[in-house]
């Protein structure tokens, strides 16, 4: 009786290595796209620019507005992570203080891109409410961690820090607001100081 043939195996599948390169690369094109052409920006533009194909890009994002979403996701997720890589390499003053600068550096980012977050349903306020959460207890923990080791103030109210850095923030539309927001860093921190001394 002849011997049955066995099917040829399966095609090699890319490793998730490999995949998630890809999406990282998308994501970091599509953010240099959308904030020189807003909204417009031309998806198939994006997935040459990221050496990738088109199929390969909307297998990852279905839609625009799922690629413009996961864009600001990405830089809010970047964001809150930066707290745990300062918190493991920095003093908890030098952390905080890094931090609040990284965070002014997002919202000069945001500001960019938000004429193309404006077209995703639900507007801008709708990614910014749902990545808020992130972004306070980042902020939230590397106050308490500076207050624990004893280099702020322990009466210091670490919601004080989180009004007063994003109260600045409604002022983006007028001149200097950027280097205001750096200087209230050094205001708060130094205001805040046990020994009231940077």
């Amino acid at each position: 009786m002849p011997k049955k043939k066995l099917p040829p195996p399966p095609p090699e599948r890319k490793p998730r290595a490999d995949a998630e390169r890809n999406r990282g690369r998308i994501l970091e094109v599509a953010k240099e796209v959308f904030t020189r052409d807003g909204a417009a920006a031309s998806l198939d533009d994006i997935a040459r620019r990221s050496g990738v194909g088109a199929g390969t890009l909307y297998r990852h994002f279905p839609t625009r507005d799922a690629l413009i979403e996961a864009v600001y996701r990405s830089e809010v997720e970047k964001l809150a992570a930066a707290e745990q890589r300062f918190s493991a390499t920095m003093s908890s003053l030098d952390a905080l203080r890094a931090w609040m600068l990284l965070f002014i550096d997002h919202v000069v980012g945001k500001k960019l891109i938000i004429p193309a977050m404006d077209t995703v349903a639900g507007g801008s306020m709708r990614l910014m409410e749902g990545a808020r959460s992130l972004i306070h207890t980042a902020f939230i923990t590397l106050v308490e961690r500076a207050i624990a080791s004893g280099e702020l103030r322990a009466d210091t109210d670490p919601n004080d820090f989180v009004r007063a850095l994003i109260g600045v923030f409604h002022t983006t539309a007028l001149p200097g607001w950027e280097q205001s927001a750096r200087r209230l860093v050094d205001i708060l921190i130094t205001g805040s100081l046990r020994t009231n001394k940077l």
